[in-house]
């Protein structure tokens, strides 16, 4: 009976993990988390610039349509970004106002210029109409 009992602690000593091969396991999930980590980063920055772009955009085409139903002139003031959401007689972006997702502000600017975010002008992240 004895003899049994040893052959399955032995058996079983065979079958687990030492602490080395636990530590390796580690190490190379570290290292490879350390070279995914900033990539991971700056797609999730990538992808919140372009969803800012397209918001843009789309106020800037409110912004032209908002002009050619009043008949306004190149450099004519534009109302606030309320007004193009339905705070006016027409909504011209449906849906509510747009958010920028780094938490910029959107300034609509004149008739004739790109309309603005406030989060910073990084090549790479910009929030700003080519």
């Amino acid at each position: 009976m004895a003899t049994g009992k040893r052959k399955k602690r032995a058996a079983a000593r065979l079958r687990a993990f030492t602490l080395v091969e636990v530590m390796m396991v580690v190490s190379i999930i570290s290292v490879v988390f350390a070279i995914a980590a900033p990539n991971i980063r700056r797609t999730r920055e990538t992808a919140q610039a372009r969803g800012c772009m397209r918001n843009l955009r789309q106020i800037d085409s409110a912004k032209e349509q908002y002009a050619m139903d009043n008949r306004l002139a190149q450099g004519a003031t534009m109302p606030a970004l309320s007004v193009f959401c339905g705070g006016g007689t027409t909504t011209y972006i449906k849906g509510g106002q747009p958010q920028c997702q780094r938490g910029g502000t959107y300034t609509v600017n004149s008739l004739g210029t790109d309309p603005t975010c406030s989060v910073g002008t990084n090549a790479l992240i910009a929030h700003a109409l080519p």
